[in-house]
């Protein structure tokens, strides 16, 4: 059986979910954030295009998906590589690499597989080469950033000629969605052999089956991907003959290039571009929902933050809606939680979060009670360090407006500047946070489940950066994961999601749509951050 995480009944809908909210343009700057116009998908192509140059900002540091855990390499990586399931643009998910699945018992999925799917060298997927890629995350000395996703696996054996078992210790109601996003990928087992660490590089390549093969990464300058002729899914093959991903990463420079109509197209637009993007008359901006929120991470729960009345003071302190104005334009609203409104779903189970939301306390600044709160506690003995990535024009704001929410009421903040290239290991190797406190995110759920957030503090996720440790919150997250009834999982990760906002083990900041521009000639791509798991490229085209 085929789940479908969410489902959407209108071409756009609202943060507010109000469809009343939902009347404006969706390039006109909102008085009011929760009345932006969010849009899943861009108007489709009218036909094939030749080539289409995009902007991803940073270089992909790998393109191996074991380590796709961000948005340049993983706005790439979805365009080569495909999984076993597939996120359509409103995050439902459907049948990929495998043309079924069977979940006969609560600890057992067999995936039926496509026959005839080739990969770029020609070859024919099997399921040999099927098991040999899920089991690399399983495989410690590869230290995949997925591997979370497989911490209830047991074994993934080949059970016929295109057909994969995987055997669960325990009922994972995320399992499946997750073979949706990289967990799910297959790669050549050939390949991934004879490359070992050289798959992913500029050195070395990809073998998958995407409807874009790697034909070029020029180091420093751009990734050329082209057309795979023989793709598998010939009602959504290539419309583009090539599309080729630079590395701008100033916001001045990237904008200009957007105008000048050299570069086609960019996710992740700054605020501080939009006035100019809507003035040149070269394309359209559009808003998309997410399942991203804006947080800063706590990276450790032993130093100057080891006192949840100064995580809740430095929180109190915060001006999230001038943050929001200055950072996003005003198209964005203080957030209660970490988990994205967009990750709700429908029916019982959103009526569940909703009303979990509403009970939360307001994201509001109050700075008499985080004085209080900081004479309580007593000012820690070190400063507090905040790392804050120089790249962009929002990251640099998060750094300062945390410096100032300090300073405010009393506590000494450090910022420490980290270069966009280097950011990304913040995620990925503890040696890199070493010396950090705190650190942001633009934290997005692969699907479309709260649950797969607040798995985070399990004492054994590879996201537990503080290293939370609660034997009843992880009780709360196996019940949860092992609970077949949607509504019945919503509560109990509801309670999950009240003990990380009252511990506040990440601080939120800031929910924000998805920005996108795209040259007045081509159309297609999606709106929301679904691109970062599907061929979302394959789908641009001319406009007319």
């Amino acid at each position: 059986m085929i789940s479908k995480p969410l489902r959407l009944t209108a071409a756009l809908l609202c943060l507010a979910g109000a469809s009343a909210a939902c009347q404006q343009s969706p390039a006109s700057a909102p008085s009011d954030p929760r009345k932006t116009e969010l849009r899943i998908t861009t108007p489709p192509a009218k036909g094939p295009v030749d080539s289409v140059r995009w902007n991803v900002g940073t270089e992909p540091p790998s393109l191996d998906w074991v380590y796709g855990y961000d948005y340049p390499p993983n706005t790439v990586l979805s365009n080569v590589c495909e999984s076993l399931m597939r996120i359509g643009p409103d995050f439902s998910v459907r049948p990929g690499l495998a043309r079924a699945v069977d979940h006969p018992d609560p600890l057992t999925y067999v995936y039926t597989l496509r026959r005839g799917v080739k990969f770029h060298d020609g070859t024919t997927m099997t399921a040999q080469d099927v098991a040999h890629s899920l089991s690399r995350h399983r495989d410690a000395e590869v230290g995949s950033y997925w591997s979370t996703a497989y911490a209830n696996v047991s074994s993934i054996e080949v059970s016929g000629p295109d057909r994969v078992t995987v055997k669960l210790a325990r009922p994972d109601a995320l399992f499946n969605q997750l073979m949706a996003a990289p967990p799910g990928v297959v790669a050549s087992k050939a390949s991934l052999r004879k490359l070992g660490k050289r798959f992913g590089t500029p050195d070395g390549g990809l073998n998958c089956t995407g409807p874009f093969r790697l034909e070029r990464w020029s180091k420093g300058r751009s990734i050329t991907l082209e057309r795979h002729d023989a793709y598998w899914d010939t009602a959504r093959a290539a419309k583009p003959a090539s599309v080729e991903f630079v590395f701008l990463k100033d916001v001045s420079t990237s904008t200009n290039a957007l105008v000048s109509g050299e570069v086609d197209g960019a996710y992740g637009v700054a605020a501080t571009s939009f006035a100019r993007l809507r003035a040149s008359g070269k394309g359209t901006l559009t808003f998309g929902p997410t399942t991203s929120t804006v947080n800063l991470v706590v990276a450790d729960l032993k130093g100057p933050l080891a006192d949840v009345r100064l995580r809740r003071a430095l929180s109190l302190a915060l001006d999230r809606e001038g943050f929001a104005k200055t950072a996003f334009g005003g198209h964005a609203e203080p957030s209660r939680a970490v988990a994205s409104k967009f990750t709700w779903g429908e029916g019982p189970a959103r009526a569940v979060f909703d009303k979990a939301w509403k009970a939360l306390p307001r994201a509001e600044q109050d700075l008499a009670e985080a004085k209080r709160l900081v004479r309580e506690a007593g000012k820690p003995s070190r400063p507090i360090v905040v790392a804050a990535s120089n790249g962009g024009s929002v990251n640099p704001l998060i750094g300062t407006e945390v410096q100032a929410a300090g300073k405010r009421i009393g506590l000494d903040v450090k910022i420490k500047a980290v270069a966009p290239e280097a950011y990304g290991a913040l995620f990925g190797d503890p040696k890199a946070r070493e010396g950090i406190d705190l650190f942001h995110t633009s934290w997005y759920a692969d699907i479309a489940q709260p649950l797969q957030v607040y798995q985070n503090w399990h004492s054994e996720s590879f996201a537990n950066y503080g290293g939370y440790r609660d034997a009843g919150y992880d009780r709360l997250i196996t019940d949860a994961l092992a609970e077949p009834d949607p509504a019945k999982r919503a509560e109990l990760t509801a309670r999950a999601q009240r003990t990380v906002s009252e511990q506040l083990l990440w601080i939120p900041l800031v929910q924000t749509p998805g920005t996108l521009f795209m040259n007045k000639r081509i159309t297609g791509a999606p709106a929301t951050n679904a691109y970062l798991y599907y061929p979302w490229a394959a789908e641009i085209g001319t406009s007319r």
